[in-house]
């Protein structure tokens, strides 16, 4: 396996610089794409690249996905073994105020993902999909094997379109594809735009923080490295057809094609105000609230059923919270001198 060569698409990405460094670090040799966009700062992007870059095994590709000739041509020459496709516009308000770029990156982009994977066979297709598929289910915890087609933005609404697409390209192509449902990922190098960095940012700053839903509805915070570990797992264990599907009583999470679906999370809630009381307590600091009613597209609640991941890999996201946050809130210092 060490011969491999795996295609992470996002690689300067919060959760793609994770992943890129865990397989570098167990042999793998990793080509990284990435558009570099500046829907956050890049420079961050860029410095997760430049600790990429010092591994002779990482190369990298500044490429958008949606330029299907360089995505083709990238294929070509480095023809991967297996692609782990993170690139996406992220962020579920966003999608309310700029719909087309999530059109453009999350469906048009995938589409050449998977044309290039046709025309250059890989052993295995993962992607991300999102816990945001789930929508307005509320049976918990969210389980892969139920129905999840009531999506409430239009983000998680071209994340379920990936796991379709994906769907119907292993079923004619006969490509192996798993859809990775990720649930609240948080941990050093994260996204400015995500909660625990604006918290943390505007806590230091004395500023008040936002807080929706009144701090009442409950995540399943998933830590970084256990995202990685997991989604590192898969990757390498290929989707196989199940043998046994029905399709008088279809299995959503599975198929006759080499089709599968895993939710990626830590199996449980976490209260946001517990969330930031851990927070605080990390920073000796308390946070002023500025409470606020739940925002369109937001879910009160989400729990990950992991049982087919522990079950398949053997594995289960154990980080607690409090060790989570502990270890983001010492990279934040250091990276920002505070």
């Amino acid at each position: 396996m060490t011969s491999s060569t795996v295609l992470v698409t996002g690689a300067a990405g919060f959760i793609g610089f994770h992943l890129s460094r865990l397989f570098l670090s167990r042999g793998h040799r990793v080509v990284g794409l990435d558009n570099m966009n500046p829907y956050y700062d890049p420079k961050l992007k860029e410095a997760r690249l430049g600790l990429l870059k010092r591994d002779a095994n990482f190369s990298f590709a500044a490429i958008d996905l949606i330029e299907t000739e360089a995505v083709t041509a990238l294929f070509e020459k480095h023809r991967p073994t297996h692609v782990v496709n993170l690139a996406a516009q992220a962020g579920v308000r966003y999608s309310l105020e700029n719909p087309r770029a999530y059109v453009d990156a999350n469906v048009i982009g995938f589409l050449n993902i998977l044309e290039a994977c046709r025309k250059f066979p890989v052993e295995h297709l993962a992607y991300a999909s999102t816990s945001s598929v789930y929508g307005a289910n509320t049976h918990m915890p969210f389980d892969i094997h139920e129905a999840a087609d009531h999506p409430l933005t239009l983000y998680a609404a071209t994340k379920k379109a990936n796991e379709m697409m994906a769907h119907s390209y292993s079923h004619l192509f006969r490509i192996p594809t798993t859809g990775l449902r990720f649930f609240t990922v948080y941990g050093p190098w994260g996204r400015p735009d995500m909660a625990l960095f604006l918290f943390t940012k505007n806590i230091l700053a004395g500023l008040p923080i936002n807080v929706f839903n009144y701090g009442h509805h409950k995540r399943d915070f998933t830590y970084v490295d256990d995202i990685v570990e997991g989604v590192y797992r898969i990757t390498l264990k290929p989707a196989a057809s199940n043998a046994g599907w029905d399709s008088l009583n279809p299995d959503p999470a599975t198929s006759k094609a080499p089709f599968r679906l895993h939710n990626i999370g830590n199996n449980q809630s976490v209260e946001l105000l517990d969330y930031i009381k851990a927070l605080e307590e990390k920073l000796g600091k308390k946070a002023e609230l500025n409470l606020l009613p739940l925002q369109p597209g937001d879910v009160p609640d989400t729990e990950a059923n992991v049982d087919d991941l522990i079950s398949e890999v053997d594995f289960k996201p154990a980080t607690t919270v409090r060790d989570g946050i502990g270890r983001f809130v010492d990279w934040y210092r250091e990276y920002y001198g505070v």
